[in-house]
């Protein structure tokens, strides 16, 4: 019996620990109601769709300056289009006349506008003499042509000089007019 008393003393305590605890629980204020937040959506503004169109962009060429846009030219080209203009000689001579030293400096001005063009001089004789005795004369007259264009600033080496003596006149007829035209220095562009 004894048993039966702590058993019963046992469940007693259990007893009353389970209700005092539900008490417990029961009493808790429950938690307060989780209410929903409404929240606002972003206000997106609306952009006028603008359609990019790329454009090619505008490749500016350089201005070319005129001894560049001379240059693109070929060698024919040029000499058709230049005005270095010739120059000619009394009878038997190859000095350079009074008349013909502002010829030659207005040549030689082109010469230093165009810097890199090379020219050939070339003598020229009327049909009087001997082939060899022109071919000599119109050697120097080439020559003495180079030197006074060397004297006013042009170098050497852009010049080469030949001597054609009366293989090429310009005027076919036999009289002194004809041979005043044939006894010269003329000019060929022959290098840029």
């Amino acid at each position: 019996m004894k048993k039966l008393t702590i058993y019963s003393l046992a469940f007693l305590l259990v007893f009353s620990f389970i209700v005092s605890c539900k008490k417990k629980v029961e009493e808790a204020p429950p938690p307060p109601p989780i209410e929903p937040v409404e929240q606002e959506e972003p206000v997106v503004e609306e952009q006028p769709v603008v359609e990019v169109v790329e454009e090619e962009p505008v490749v500016e060429e350089p201005e070319l300056t005129e001894e560049e846009i001379f240059l693109q030219k070929s060698i024919d080209e040029m000499n058709a289009e230049v005005h270095m203009d010739m120059i000619h000689f009394d009878f038997d001579k190859y000095f350079i006349r009074d008349d013909a030293k502002p010829v030659l400096e207005a040549n030689a001005e082109w010469l230093n506008k165009f810097g890199t063009i090379k020219v050939l001089i070339e003598g020229h004789c009327d049909e009087r003499g001997t082939e060899e005795y022109n071919l000599a004369l119109g050697e120097k007259r080439a020559k003495s042509t180079m030197d006074y264009l060397v004297s006013l600033g042009i170098s050497a080496d852009r010049i080469k000089i030949l001597s054609k003596g009366k293989s090429e006149p310009i005027d076919l007829e036999h009289n002194e007019d004809a041979w005043q035209k044939n006894r010269r220095s003329q000019f060929k562009i022959i290098g840029k």
